[in-house]
């Protein structure tokens, strides 16, 4: 027997294609901070270390649903102050899905920072050396050897932080924003029926785990070409076994 929504089964489908938008964008964005923290991390530069220390500290130690009412509260005082300084009467808001992305991306990019620092650490310091001895710029040693092998290295902590993501968005619900949980929670207000909303909706947050978790396998197994040919050479060598084995019977 099915669940029945009683006509709010569309605006939980309008709310995932805003739960989607807001974990890919998170995600994007996350990622490019979490680079650039690992990077700042490793530097010969002190006061970038430093820096990215205090990023990856702060931001660790607090939590997300505060941080996403921080940004969300704290980005309209911050802006229509600004605003009024320049001369502007007219109050501004800063939008749920804005405050919701920043939030997540600055969340979700400092732990990316540690598994992003933990894979370079990994690859041989000769590596680095070999590029700069053949005149390869810092810029060009990172885009063609080294992201390629941090890729492969860093892919199974991303796809947890992903999930962890996935997972975060629904705090954004908080301040208005109209995904999954917003309208889980109209759905069983309007109704009366908590248990059959907040069911659907942890059963759609199931099913992108779920997908989720494929794809992050799925990468895997292309990020890692070494694997797919043992694998496949394992293959050959035991179709080879059983074909001289029914041979000789």
């Amino acid at each position: 027997m099915g669940l029945d929504l009683q006509g709010f089964g569309h605006l939980l489908i309008s709310g995932l294609w805003v739960t989607i938008k807001l974990a890919l964008m998170s995600l994007i964005i996350g990622l490019i901070f979490g680079m650039m923290g690992a990077m700042a991390k490793l530097s010969n530069v002190w006061l970038l270390r430093k820096l990215a220390t205090v990023y990856t500290a702060t931001m660790r130690g607090i939590p997300e649903l505060l941080l996403v009412l921080f940004l969300y509260f704290g980005g309209q005082f911050i802006l229509n102050y600004v605003l009024k300084a320049m001369g502007h009467t007219e109050y501004m808001e800063v939008s749920a899905f804005g405050a919701g992305v920043a939030a997540l991306s600055i969340a979700f990019g400092a732990y990316a920072t540690e598994v992003f620092r933990m894979a370079i650490q990994e690859i041989p310091k000769g590596q680095f050396e070999a590029a700069s001895a053949i005149g390869m710029r810092p810029v060009q040693t990172y885009t063609r050897i080294i992201i390629p092998q941090v890729w492969r290295l860093a892919l199974p902590g991303l796809g947890n932080l992903f999930l962890v993501l996935l997972k975060d968005t629904a705090l954004v619900s908080v301040v208005g924003l109209k995904d999954i949980m917003y309208h889980a929670s109209r759905g069983a207000q309007a109704t009366q029926e908590p248990f059959t909303f907040y069911l659907a909706a942890a059963l759609v947050y199931l099913a992108l785990t779920v997908m989720v978790t494929g794809i992050v396998m799925w990468l895997e197994w292309q990020a890692n070409p070494a694997e797919r040919y043992a694998k496949s050479l394992q293959k050959s060598a035991i179709g080879t076994q059983a074909k001289s084995l029914g041979g000789g019977a």
